[in-house]
């Protein structure tokens, strides 16, 4: 995977930019990152407003977005998974964390190739209530969609997840596919340990064949 390009987003009375942008040319020189771009929003505003942005230092890094300051540290291991999965479903765990479920949304209706980024915060069981019903909503928008029919196989594993609430979610996202190819999971689902999963995996079953 080739190193991310970074935007970076600074002003001349910003105390914290000058850090920013030397732990990023650093990480340039180390090849880290591939190129920077760093622009003074003082002279060029029009980028801030293009972009959105209303406080400084900010960070485009590969897709990845990041506001306020960052530690040279974290911003090589942020460079370093910018543009995997993993590096995206931490991002939309952060993003969910801090309540930006809108921006969120925003990302993946621009591409929905995102969705399967969500998939691993499904999987997480030590993600917060509010960040897996954040996950939930986004993966519920493509309910029926062929975007989310992609992801089948993958949600039929979670639907063999250790951990219940995992395996109840996933019967539940199985159901929202309205595809028939789900049928093998929920069925597995109906003899499960668990009475929620159960349950889940049966009303799931009617969504799709009523």
């Amino acid at each position: 995977m080739s190193a991310p390009d970074a935007l970076l987003l600074i002003s001349t009375h910003c105390p914290h930019c000058p850090a920013m942008l030397s732990s990023l040319a650093d990480l340039v020189k180390q090849g880290t990152i591939g190129r920077l771009e760093a622009v003074n929003l003082e002279q060029h505003p029009e980028v801030g407003q293009a972009l959105g942005v209303r406080s400084v230092p900010w960070l485009r890094l590969g897709r990845i977005e990041l506001a306020g300051v960052h530690s040279k540290a974290d911003l090589a291991e942020w460079a370093a998974k910018a543009d995997s999965e993993a590096g995206m479903a931490d991002w939309f765990h952060t993003l969910l964390k801090e309540g930006q479920l809108p921006r969120a949304q925003a990302l993946i209706e621009a591409d929905p190739t995102l969705l399967g980024s969500v998939l691993p915060i499904v999987g997480n069981v030590d993600a917060s209530l509010n960040v897996r019903l954040g996950a939930g909503v986004l993966l519920e928008e493509f309910a029926g969609s062929d975007t989310l029919r992609a992801l089948l196989p993958r949600l039929g594993e979670l639907s063999q997840h250790a951990d219940a609430r995992v395996r109840a979610d996933a019967c539940h996202y199985l159901g929202l596919t309205g595809d028939a190819q789900a049928k093998s999971w929920l069925d597995a689902r109906l003899g499960d340990e668990d009475a929620d999963v159960r349950e889940i995996a049966a009303e799931s079953l009617l969504t799709i064949f009523g």
